[in-house]
């Protein structure tokens, strides 16, 4: 098994796995396998799917991503990331990497893919833009190190 990293940025196991080849390719298979799940329920329409694709992809990458702070497996940061969230430990904090590049992506895709596929039905449709939002706005350069209303100050 080859698990050569994309860069050399940070030795902080608690994001160094996003720079490992694969890493991309796993995330977009788990999404994939996420929706063929949902598919499979009888009585979800595909539109229906797609809003829970994007809503389940949503809470589960802002609570990891953002919510989260400090990190859990240790490393050689003596400390220095226990009041960072994950987003801001990825690439050693650099803005605008492939990585957060792509991280970026992924919310705006779905998004697309479910706002096509529910016919831009409006209900749907606002859903899946709070969502996007949601996965997004906080990934802008300007939130870096900001927390809304003191929520995850400490």
């Amino acid at each position: 098994m080859n698990c050569e990293r994309r860069t050399g940025l940070s030795e902080n196991p608690n994001e160094s796995w996003l720079s490992y080849r694969g890493a991309w390719f796993t995330w977009v298979g788990v999404i994939a396998g996420i929706h063929l799940c949902l598919l499979c329920l009888p009585g979800l329409s595909v539109a229906a799917v797609w809003t829970l694709t994007s809503v389940i992809h949503t809470a589960i990458m802002f609570f990891i991503l953002h919510a989260v702070k400090g990190s859990p497996f240790g490393g050689d940061t003596d400390g220095e990331d226990r009041y960072l969230t994950h987003w801001e430990q990825i690439d050693g904090g650099e803005q605008f990497t492939a990585t957060k590049k792509f991280l970026t992506a992924v919310p705006i895709v779905i998004f697309l893919l479910a706002s096509f596929y529910t016919h831009y039905t409006f209900s749907h449709f606002v859903v899946n833009l709070a969502m996007m939002l949601l996965a997004v706005i906080p990934k802008l350069p300007q939130f870096h190190g900001v927390r809304l209303f003191g929520i995850n100050k400490y």
